[in-house]
């Protein structure tokens, strides 16, 4: 993320008069799980302590950011913020009890940091630098390693630091690693940034792509990943990844195994809209296009991306076909394809948008408002028209990230972010949740406006 100095100020939270869709009203998500702190299962207690005294896990340090539901697995991303990250793609069982352990995926050996080689960089800065002088594939074969060859790591399953992850109709798991740790701290890029990709039935390596540093700007970070693609036909997939820090989404085409980069203006933040109050800290970002999400097929064939940028309140739309068309994507001609849907209101910040295909509605969560909204996309876009599916000022501060599953079931993580990065957080307080509602109990008619407002 691109992070702002943070003035910490006390933040006083005035509930909102609630205005509801005409069909959807506010009802209470339940606690899924709950953690003051993540454990992880351990192969033995040995390597626990081990872990503990080598610095490789430090217990604090671990914070949940993103899920994802496949069967009875919930996959949840523990990004590499800070040193002493034990794995950062685990999954529980849906099943566990409330403070389950975190058990790495596919395994301990792939969420193991490299240790010992010559060819990854302990210096982020130094990094940029080769990119930007676009030196970086030529040091890469000094040392025997190329963008072809994509031999960046010896094990090519292995996960650095993934901040999300999407589970496709053709069980797939497809990981955005950044491949970049201790982010806060003495980052280092391990790899250049790529996809992962594994079959959910065996948790075999399907495919890394790793993106070529021609698509890498100075102030580029993946943090999320989309996947366009409908079972039956699996090998006609694309991928959309949000560039946050340089305002562009990289598109993927699995079939083609290539990559590419498409610019708009409306990948950029608002400025007026970068700033924010979240459990008593005010803090500044600047970050651009973020949550994106893959709306119903048209008659025509084509899908409706729905994005919008972290830093702002505004929701737009393109079609999937100028997106995965390369070509028409990079020229000037595609810029009027581009469309603005409208405004969701002030201080609607939101990290993370899913189109229900059931109902039609799009869950989003709430940064600034310890919530989780909706809108139903037959509906203009304006603030009259915005749901509030949930809002409360403990179980939902900084609501991180959202999914719908194939039963019909909401499934959102919040995990106090802020405090995590310009404060700390309280480790005898529950932290970090996951919550659920079904979206047909969610979605329901004649209900203007919630009975305790």
């Amino acid at each position: 993320m691109k992070l702002g100095v943070p003035n910490l100020v006390v933040l006083v939270i005035i509930p909102a008069s609630l205005t509801l869709l005409p069909d959807i009203f506010c009802v209470k998500l339940k606690e899924k799980f709950k953690w003051r702190e993540v454990s992880f299962s351990w192969p033995s207690e040995d390597a626990k302590q081990d872990a503990l005294n080598s610095g490789k896990y430090i217990v604090h340090n671990n914070l949940p950011l993103g899920l994802e539901r496949w069967r009875d697995k919930l996959f949840i991303t523990v990004p590499r913020w800070k040193a002493g990250v034990a794995a950062s793609l685990t999954y529980v069982n849906v099943s566990d009890v409330l403070s389950p352990d975190l058990r790495p995926y596919p395994g301990w050996d792939e969420n193991e940091l490299p240790t010992g080689t010559s060819w990854y960089f302990r210096n982020i800065q130094f990094y940029i630098i080769l990119l930007q002088n676009s030196t970086l594939n030529v040091l890469l074969e000094r040392n025997g390693a190329s963008d072809a060859e994509s031999n960046y790591l010896k094990n090519n399953a292995t996960i650095i630091s993934t901040f999300r992850v999407r589970a496709d109709e053709c069980d797939r798991l497809w990981v955005m690693d950044t491949g970049l740790a201790d982010i806060l701290g003495d980052a280092v890029q391990y790899a250049p940034p790529s996809l992962v990709l594994f079959d959910l039935y065996t948790d075999k390596l399907i495919r890394r792509h790793f993106f070529n540093s021609t698509l890498l700007k100075e102030d580029s970070f993946f943090a999320n990943v989309i996947v366009d693609t409908e079972r039956g036909d699996c090998d006609n997939a694309h991928a959309y990844i949000p560039d946050l820090g340089s305002y562009a989404v990289i598109v993927y085409s699995f079939a083609d195994d290539r990559s590419w980069r498409v610019k708009h203006n409306f990948f950029h933040f608002d400025p007026l809209a970068g700033d924010y109050n979240i459990g008593g800290v005010n803090f500044q970002w600047t970050d651009g296009v973020f949550g994106m999400a893959v709306g119903k097929r048209l008659q025509d064939g084509s899908r409706p991306i729905y994005f919008h940028a972290f830093s702002s309140t505004k929701e737009f739309m393109v079609s999937n076909t100028v997106l995965q068309n390369e070509s028409y994507a990079q020229s000037p001609q595609a810029y009027y394809d581009y469309k603005l849907l409208g405004d969701r209101g002030p201080n609607s910040q939101s990290s993370a948008e899913f189109y229900d295909s059931e109902t039609g509605v799009i869950f989003y969560t709430q940064v600034n408002k310890d919530g989780v909204g909706c809108w139903n996309t037959i509906m203009p876009l304006n603030a009259d028209t915005q749901g509030l599916v949930d809002s409360d000022s403990d179980a939902l501060v900084f609501p991180n990230d959202l999914k719908v599953d194939n039963e019909g079931t909401l499934w959102v993580l919040s995990d106090r972010l802020p405090m995590f990065i310009f404060t700390s957080l309280d480790e005898q307080q529950y932290n970090y949740r996951i919550l659920v509602g079904e979206t047909r109990e969610i979605i329901k008619a004649r209900r203007i406006r919630d009975r305790d407002q």
